[in-house]
């Protein structure tokens, strides 16, 4: 078994499940994959992973590696399942001389030409078949073999770029692509057959053939794809000929294949190409589902040198015990398009389906994105063909086009309270059209929403899904969905999932939301934080923080706010912070179990808020924070002001990033907060939103640069414009009582007046009970915003004006 196995891999829905395929406690496994395609992996047991914009983009992928061998040795196989990751997966082998399928093993089975050529110098028929590299090339051809021709990519895959030509007149209006070689062939009217199966080396291993019921070709002009297994005896005979001679003539050693050929009227059999990966759209999963055969595995222990699974070693030709089908129904206009209505489930016709939501943005990206998918088995190829044409015929997956150059709608999901939230929603509304999701009814946000509102429970996806895509379903522009919430990140994450919108991953929310989450993994990976223990009672935290060394931070687990976090610095304060940690509750946000003990970083806190565009992490905002009422961390205040000439800004820019990488944080507007320590900046948490207590604020009025646009514009897959246009300070001051008490009055006129106080906000209207931490919730009067050249003119002004504040209180027993 390899040391370390490096997997490339793309799929977003859950076709390899390579927790079963390679034990990843004993050996280092490691992931080079996309943000979407991550969900199924298994992340928490990898040695690495590593998220890059696209499998296809060789030098991210090559980066991404280079990281990976220095973390984890060097990679000694690699395993790559989809077609279009077979060319980089055997320039790598050929690179790291690795074993495997290198180039010039895979070369005749990408390059379609040489395909042909080699097929047909072992006497197996191909069609008529000419290399293409200009107008005259195929002139010639056709004059030779007649037309219709097709022109089509050597190195193709999906019928992607393939073109019918019909005549001269055709050829001439046709644009030869400017990068990647062309070939040309006869256009045959047969029926196209597949055959997918085991290669062992020397003969068939288990294998099935199928009859397209339409072509992929008429697939890439809208129609549905739809294919039916044989069971024809007769006909299955002469295919095992066929397939035992052209697998036998590719291949160099064993191999999961995926076979094309045409079947004429008067049954002889002609191979279009043939694949050196399982087949795709639905194929894997039939394979599985209905014949009990994982190809995915075999090909994955074919490409590491394992044993491969227990499969027969041979297939006759006698009708297969059942058959299976499937079928692709494109949306009903071209994409990009939004889901308006999809289809009903079928209850009589297939066994599986997967369905795109209503609202889904449909972009594509092969079969797996095509539209709707569906799963057939039966006792026979003609009920399961009969089954698919019902389904066929009953189906529409019904869209509207999206003009990505129309307006943006971006719908926020939960919008907070005016104080410290309605400067971002009225930032939103002078950029684009604005919606609402909350639970409550629409109030003072409806002046930047207007009737564009929706009521549902946000802490629950399906039907925050279900109203963010009402709001979505009618707009002809593109859509977005964006919180701000901590405590509706997760369920935000999950409608951007299933409307199929750019987003943080649901997962790497998780990573962030839930702190021991994020210490082991950026503890795993080397990455500057803090040294902690996870603890579930008083005696382990006690114990934790022997381990340690006093002073200690407890915390919980996955709350906001710095709630129930305490310094302690002695055994019977440890034990009060436990109590405290395991015992606070924030408004929306679920405990988990335990508490954490971690050591003190001393040092100047600071938080930084990073716009995240296709994995290029971009700092944007620094604030530093103001702390009190210890031993607890209540923010108090925070200054923005230039950091860029700072003897720290280049490493907190690496240890940001390297945070990011860590935990997987592809796209989005987020907020870190750190600890310069005198052995340099440490991560205290990530957070996957907008910072909070005015600090988007702050870093527009102190760099004209709008956090909040940037966040939109992120949600919406745009690049962001990150030009700063001026460089000064801004500063937010909390006031807070002298003690607990309940609001009688409140006036902030005077400070208001100040001409260095930007705002000067109330935060507890006549009424509000007020407990001082730790027994309160953020128990704050007012805030105070002041601009200025300097962070002395921005003290000097909120001193200035907090001496004018007039409050007062009714002293809480």
């Amino acid at each position: 078994m390899p040391d370390h196995v490096l997997v490339i891999h793309r799929w977003t829905d859950h076709y390899a499940d390579y927790a079963a395929y390679l034990d990843h406690a004993t050996h280092r496994v490691s992931y080079v994959t996309t943000e979407r395609a991550a969900r199924h992996l298994p992340v928490e047991q990898a040695a690495g992973v590593r998220l890059v914009d696209s499998t296809e983009d060789v030098k991210a992928v090559r980066e991404a590696i280079d990281a990976l061998v220095e973390r984890s040795g060097p990679v000694t196989r690699i395993v790559a399942l989809q077609e279009t990751d077979l060319d980089l997966a055997a320039d790598l082998r050929d690179a790291l001389d690795l074993p495997g399928q290198r180039g010039a093993d895979l070369e005749p089975l990408r390059d379609k030409f040489l395909m042909a050529r080699r097929l047909a110098a072992a006497g197996i028929p191909v069609p008529p078949t000419a290399d293409a590299p200009d107008h005259a090339a195929v002139t010639a051809f056709a004059a030779r073999h007649g037309w219709p021709v097709l022109v089509k990519p050597r190195r193709g895959t999906a019928s992607a770029g393939i073109t019918r030509l019909d005549s001269p007149a055709e050829l001439a209006a046709y644009a030869f692509p400017r990068d990647g070689a062309m070939l040309v062939q006869t256009w045959l009217p047969d029926q196209v057959l597949h055959v997918d199966g085991v290669f062992t080396g020397g003969r068939l291993g288990p294998w099935r053939a199928a009859r397209y019921l339409t072509t992929c070709l008429e697939f890439t002009t809208g129609t549905a794809l739809a294919s039916v297994e044989i069971d024809d005896p007769q006909l299955l005979a002469a295919l095992a000929e066929i397939t035992t001679a052209a697998t036998r003539t590719l291949f160099t050693g064993p191999a999961v294949f995926h076979l094309e050929l045409f079947l004429g009227d008067r049954g002889e059999l002609t191979v279009l190409e043939i694949g050196s990966r399982p087949g795709g759209a639905e194929v894997p999963f039939v394979w599985r589902e209905v014949h009990g055969i994982d190809l995915m595995a075999v090909a994955c222990a074919h490409q590491t040198g394992t044993e491969a699974p227990a499969v027969p070693t041979d297939t006759p030709n006698d009708p297969p015990a059942e058959v299976a089908g499937w079928l692709l129904v494109p949306p009903s206009v071209p994409m990009p398009c939004r889901v308006r209505t999809p289809p009903a489930p079928h209850q009589d016709g297939p066994y599986a389906q997967v369905v795109p939501e209503t609202g889904a943005l449909l972009t594509g990206g092969g079969y797996e994105h095509a539209g709707a998918r569906f799963r057939f088995r039966g006792d026979s190829s003609a009920s399961v063909t009969a089954a698919v044409h019902r389904t066929m015929r009953d189906t529409v997956l019904d869209c509207t086009p999206v003009d990505p150059h129309a307006p943006a709608r971006l719908v926020v999901i939960g919008c907070g309270n005016p104080p410290y939230r309605e400067y971002a929603l009225h930032a939103l509304a002078a950029h684009l059209t604005t919606a609402l999701v909350q639970p409550a009814d629409i109030d003072w946000q409806r002046r930047y929403v207007a009737d564009r509102f929706r009521s549902a429970d946000t802490t629950d996806p399906t039907a925050t899904a279900h109203a963010a895509a009402a709001l979505l379903a009618d707009h002809p522009g593109p859509g977005a969905v964006l919180t701000w919430d901590e405590a509706l990140l997760e369920s935000t994450a999950e409608v951007a999932r299933r409307l199929q919108l750019p987003h943080m991953s649901p997962e790497a929310v998780r990573r962030c939301r839930d702190k021991l989450t994020t210490r082991r993994l950026l503890e795993r990976a080397g990455v500057p934080s803090a040294r902690f223990r996870h603890v579930h009672s008083a005696d382990q935290a006690r114990a934790a923080a022997d381990e340690l060394g006093p002073p200690v931070v407890v915390k919980p687990r996955a709350l906001a706010g710095s709630i129930g976090v305490t310094l302690a610095t002695d055994p019977a304060e440890v034990t009060r912070a436990y109590a405290r940690a395991v015992g606070a509750a924030f408004p929306g946000l679920g405990a988990l179990d335990g508490a954490i003990v971690e050591e003190y970083l001393s040092g100047p806190e600071i938080s930084v808020d990073c716009a995240v565009s296709d994995g290029t992490v971009h700092l944007v905002n620094v604030a530093r924070k103001r702390l009190g009422f210890a031993p607890h961390f209540e923010e108090t205040g925070h200054l923005v002001a230039p950091w860029r000439h700072e003897p720290w800004a280049d490493e907190v820019r690496s240890v940001v990033t390297d945070a990011h990488t860590v935990l997987g944080i592809r796209t989005g507007l987020t907020h870190t907060e750190l600890r310069l320590t005198p052995a340099g900046p440490r991560v205290v948490e990530v957070n996957g939103r907008l910072g909070g207590d005015f600090i988007p604020l702050l870093g527009t009025l102190a760099t004209g640069l709008d956090p909040v646009v940037t966040a939109a514009d992120l949600a919406l897959g745009r690049t962001p414009d990150l030009t700063s246009t001026h460089d000064r300070c801004a500063e937010v001051r909390f006031l807070y009582p002298e003690q607990d008490g309940t609001v009688q009055a409140l006036d902030l006129t005077a400070a208001a007046a100040d001409p260095g106080i930007e705002r000067a906000v109330p935060l507890a209207a006549p009424g509000t009970r007020l407990r001082l931490p730790p027994r309160g919730i953020v128990p704050r009067l007012a805030a105070l915003l002041a601009t200025g050249e300097t962070p002395d003119d921005c003290a000097a002004a909120l001193d200035r004006a907090q001496h004018t504040v007039r409050y007062s209180l009714t002293p809480l027993r």
